[in-house]
């Protein structure tokens, strides 16, 4: 009798770990610049990955640097989420999903003012999408990529999960406010449905190997790559937008991850999603360091520790842009078991490490 049990008791043991390594995660985004370090995280910490992507702001290289790292060759459907019959066509061939981490969205604030019905049919759209088909494929489970640009321009700092949410300050704000807003609709109509929703600031820096990183197509949208551009000389100047601002060195102040960290806790919430340890069907969570660097702040770091001088000018101050923001990040780290563990000068210098190494100069 007692053999008998402990038999039952191993294959018991065994059966609980097969079943979690195999759960499936779909990546939406998945090879761009936060969705290719997610999904690295995710295989490293024993999950299935697929990969969907429209290849609109992102290029498929990521997919082998993914590869370099973690030995896996995880599945990749080039797919416009907004075209719903094709985006049905891939949870048709990928049975079993238990969660997606939604990525897929266009980020630029700039972008967005310009072009404002991009925005909205783009992130709207293929957010829909994605809640309409769940239920009919037994999906449960969406951590959804949120921004501090819900805030818009907050009233007290640093922010938490309970600040008030603002007017947006740009479309690409805008969506992600009501993104959030349908979420928490479906998620109250429904029985089945559970998501996080994290707040970024602001996603910098990349892969410690070098092999994946910010890579945008055409003319950058981020600081980050232009800074990288810029010093590798790419790009001949780097434009500081204002330093009339009401900070202490004129420039906006915001609050910079480590895209790494910033991945990990997407892990973090996925497994508290499956696993039933969400306090609420939707949750909300700020990612960020708690501190606040201007960007002419973070020109200065990077020289010091490139040893790299920028060429760069103040010009007038870009529509959309909010004055400063950063992140109460004690719920986070309490609530989720989650923080940041690389300084600003590592950040910033695994950035610079990975523009070399794409442009062969280092």
């Amino acid at each position: 009798m007692k053999e008998k049990s402990k038999k039952f008791k191993y294959f018991t043991y065994i059966r609980s770990k097969f079943d979690y390594i195999m759960k499936k995660i779909l990546v939406t985004g998945g090879t761009g610049f936060i969705g290719s370090h997610t999904v690295v995280e995710l295989i490293n910490a024993g999950y299935e990955v697929v990969i969907a992507d429209n290849l609109s702001n992102s290029k498929t290289g990521s997919l082998e640097g993914i590869e370099q790292i973690t030995g896996v060759k995880a599945p990749f459907e080039r797919v416009d989420l907004c075209d719903k019959v094709a985006f049905e066509a891939l949870l048709k061939k990928h049975r079993s999903i238990n969660a997606v981490i939604h990525f897929a969205a266009f980020k630029a604030v700039g972008e967005s003012v310009e072009q404002p019905l991009k925005y909205y049919h783009n992130n709207l759209t293929s957010l829909i999408n994605l809640l309409d088909l769940m239920p009919q494929y037994g999906i449960e489970n969406i951590v959804f990529s949120s921004s501090c640009t819900v805030y818009g321009q907050p009233e007290q700092l640093p922010v938490t999960e309970q600040s008030p949410i603002q007017p947006a300050t740009s479309p690409y704000g805008q969506t992600k406010q009501i993104s959030e807003t349908i979420i928490r609709d479906v998620v109250a109509a429904s029985d089945r449905i559970k998501s996080i929703a994290l707040r970024y600031f602001n996603p910098i820096g990349a892969h410690a190997s070098a092999l994946i990183g910010e890579l945008p197509v055409g003319t950058p949208n981020n600081l980050m790559p232009f800074i990288t551009q810029t010093a590798i000389g790419i790009r001949e100047q780097l434009n500081v937008f204002g330093n009339d601002y009401n900070t202490p060195d004129g420039s906006c102040i915001r609050d910079y991850i480590h895209v790494v960290d910033l991945a990990k806790a997407h892990v973090t919430a996925v497994s508290r999603l499956m696993e039933n340890r969400n306090k609420k069907p939707f949750e909300i969570f700020n990612l960020g360091t708690g501190t606040g660097v201007s960007v002419l702040e973070l020109i200065t770091t990077f020289e010091k520790v490139t040893g790299v001088k920028l060429n760069y000018r103040i010009v007038g101050r870009r529509a959309g842009d909010t004055e400063q923001v950063w992140a109460d990040t004690s719920f986070a780290n309490n609530e989720l078991g989650w923080k940041t563990l690389s300084t600003l000068e590592e950040t910033l210098l695994s950035a610079w490490n990975w523009e070399k190494r794409i442009n062969n100069n280092g």
